[in-house]
């Protein structure tokens, strides 16, 4: 993940709405900033995202390169997004497990979650803080996601369950059974699954 540092008095390499309101410097190049989003001091965001009419970034966050954030998405301090991660209309993320309005925690009291490359989060779906969802995983619309997600898997209902794999080309794999391969039937692709999880073939 890469990011550019822009001096405001210069010609910016992104586009900014102008009735969004950025502060922050650290954008990178051709990323797109619409009509009422946010974008807080601290938040780095790398080259080529998109970032939907009414989105938040709050300081701390970092969105890797090619991230799509569409309409009404808040990302709270402590996330970490990376390459090419789809976050679905109105989604939800958290980072504080038991808050209270009248007990103020400071930023390292609060819960890291990560969102792995390549990964889908649907709309409306609701992620717990403290979680990592794996490189090509797939959360369903509307899914609420209380554990951590392996790569590759295919996640739906409330709380989450796991109901398969979902194939890099974003179709859903048939079933795998434990120690062996399997075909996507849309693009041909190889993957095994073994007891560390799924993982193309071939790959380390």
């Amino acid at each position: 993940m890469s990011y550019v540092q822009t001096d405001k008095a210069s010609e910016k390499s992104y586009f900014v709405h102008p009735r969004a309101l950025v502060e922050s410097d650290a954008i990178g190049p051709r990323t797109r900033i619409w009509a009422f989003a946010h974008v807080m001091e601290g938040a780095k965001i790398g080259a080529d995202c998109n970032l939907g009419d009414h989105s938040f970034i709050e300081s701390g966050v970092v969105l890797g390169n090619n991230v799509t954030v569409k309409n009404g998405v808040s990302l709270w301090s402590g996330l970490t997004v990376e390459d090419n991660v789809f976050l679905g209309p109105h989604c939800v993320f958290t980072n504080d497990r038991n808050p209270r309005a009248y007990i103020k925690k400071s930023v390292s009291e609060l819960l890291p979650t990560v969102i792995r490359s390549n990964a889908t989060i649907g709309a409306n779906a609701t992620i717990l803080c403290g979680l990592s969802i794996g490189r090509y995983a797939f959360v369903g619309a509307g899914t609420v996601v209380l554990r951590s997600l392996p790569d590759f898997a295919l996640a739906v209902g409330n709380p989450a369950r796991q109901i398969g794999w979902m194939c890099q080309c974003a179709n859903r794999l048939p079933y795998i059974s434990p120690g062996t391969v399997g075909t996507c039937q849309h693009c041909g692709r190889q993957y095994e699954l073994g007891p560390e999880g799924l993982r193309p073939t071939g790959e380390n």
